[in-house]
């Protein structure tokens, strides 16, 4: 070997080099960008807990993971309670609740965490903010085991770093419209 061709050699090596750690510090800058959110791979089944409800409007509300599955919980005589665990973490609850007659939407909603300072809607069913939402069905429904009671429902999302105002907002109410055209309404 010559020593003329030592420095080019070097040259060579360090241009390599540099451009390697180029690519590595680019390839670690975009991992952590965060731009992409994380994928959702799981599929979110039509009916949950007994009530119908668009799939893509739950979905907007949920995180990114791998797997979804759903429980459904009766903690007392008027409350049931569908939640939603994303990889193994609760990720959201939505819930339909039966309260005495005579409440507002806007005091119910105080017993549900998340619902604070909440977006009030015009005809007063609906209070909702970018983690929950607490929303009242429609006069009419009612149910023999619950007399001289009205439905509520509710959306809480559970720590899953999700705040979209209008996301919960279509959710809250596609989702009461759900449950007054269900049996829980008859």
């Amino acid at each position: 070997m010559s020593v003329s061709e030592t420095p080019r050699r070097r040259r060579f090596i360090g241009r390599i080099v540099s451009v390697s750690a180029a690519v590595a510090l680019a390839a670690t800058l975009s991992a952590c960008s965060g731009d992409a959110p994380p994928k959702k791979a799981y599929t979110v089944p039509p009916s949950l807990c007994g009530t119908t409800v668009d799939p893509a409007q739950v979905k907007a509300v949920l995180p990114g993971g791998d797997s979804l599955t759903t429980a459904t919980q009766k903690p007392n005589g008027g409350t049931i309670r569908c939640n939603l665990s994303v990889d193994g973490k609760l990720v959201l609850s939505l819930a339909q609740a039966w309260w005495s007659e005579g409440h507002t939407t806007a005091a119910v909603s105080q017993a549900y965490p998340g619902t604070d300072d909440g977006k009030l809607s015009d005809d007063l069913r609906f209070v909702h903010t970018g983690t929950a939402g607490v929303g009242k069905t429609v006069p009419s429904c009612k149910a023999s085991e619950h007399p001289e009671q009205d439905l509520y429902i509710t959306v809480e999302t559970r720590d899953s770093g999700v705040d979209d105002p209008d996301a919960i907002e279509k959710l809250l109410v596609a989702f009461t419209k759900a449950v007054e055209g269900s049996a829980a309404c008859k």
